[in-house]
């Protein structure tokens, strides 16, 4: 019998053997299952500023750890050959949450504090990042989630106890651009608000030329934002992916962004220029 997935606003009705728009999750015997549990693509020490974090534990590394699956359709997609991939189609190494913490934990001491899941949206495997998550907040090692934030708030809250912060992607300040990439901007601005509550948030804004570049739009997102008082990361696109019909934002552009949001914003800060 069919099933609605109940993990993002999508809300996909899957019947058995179907996957769902994020080609992550699946009908199976009867249960909605995160089919990526597990299977990585992507493992990296990075520095934390390439989250990016600016405002948590600066200066020090973190384990980076990614699977495939997303449930927005976003053309400009930095990481669209793992985003934007499936089952058969991903090339992945099965870690268990005991081995990706065990990992963390072997490269404490090159200054690594934790695990970041991110690369893909990792929401769309929620039940690894929680079962990794909580090994690695018992070794006294830190969470950060990198993440579209378009998971609904239950979600989030089986999340929120082992996370130590995030950063979050805003991808802009008007609904009908959200719905250009698949997503919802009330779902975001709700998630956002709910785990500013409990955990350290920095978020991210991309700006695209033509789409969500206005003088206008970015002072009603930071206003908005200000009321939480969050950093927010201002960055430069670059074409890529689908969206190849334009050029890179002018460096001009975020700088006079960067400066309407610092009116609002005690912490601002630009990257990709």
């Amino acid at each position: 019998m069919e099933i609605i997935c109940q993990t993002c606003m999508h809300h996909c009705r899957l019947a058995p053997g179907q996957r769902g728009l994020c080609r992550a999750r699946i009908n199976k015997d009867g249960l909605i299952r995160c089919e990526n549990y597990g299977r990585i693509t992507s493992l990296a020490l990075d520095p934390i500023e390439k989250k990016p974090l600016n405002l948590f534990y600066p200066g020090s590394m973190i384990l980076s750890a990614g699977s495939y699956g997303c449930n927005l359709k976003c053309p400009f997609c930095q990481n669209h050959e793992i985003s934007m991939a499936g089952y058969s189609s991903a090339d992945t190494v099965y870690l268990s949450p005991k081995e990706l913490a065990a990992r963390a934990l072997a490269f404490r001491g090159a200054g690594n504090i934790g695990i970041a899941f991110t690369y893909n949206e990792p929401l769309v495997g929620w039940e690894y990042v929680r079962d990794t998550a909580k090994l690695v907040k018992d070794a006294g090692m830190k969470n950060v989630l990198v993440t579209n934030g378009t998971a609904t708030v239950k979600v989030l809250d089986e999340l929120l106890p082992f996370i130590d912060a995030m950063n979050i992607d805003l991808k802009g300040f008007r609904e009908e651009y959200y719905q250009k990439l698949g997503g919802s901007l009330e779902t975001v601005k709700d998630f956002i608000r709910h785990a500013a509550a409990r955990c350290h948030v920095e978020l991210t804004t991309l700006i695209v030329p033509g789409e969500n570049d206005s003088i206008e739009e970015m002072e009603e997102e930071a206003a908005w934002i200000s009321s939480m008082r969050l950093p927010l990361h201002i960055t430069r696109f670059f074409p890529r992916y689908r969206m190849t019909d334009r050029g890179a934002t002018e460096v001009k552009q975020i700088y006079r962004l960067a400066e309407t949001a610092g009116k609002y914003l005690e912490n601002v800060f630009v990257g990709n220029c």
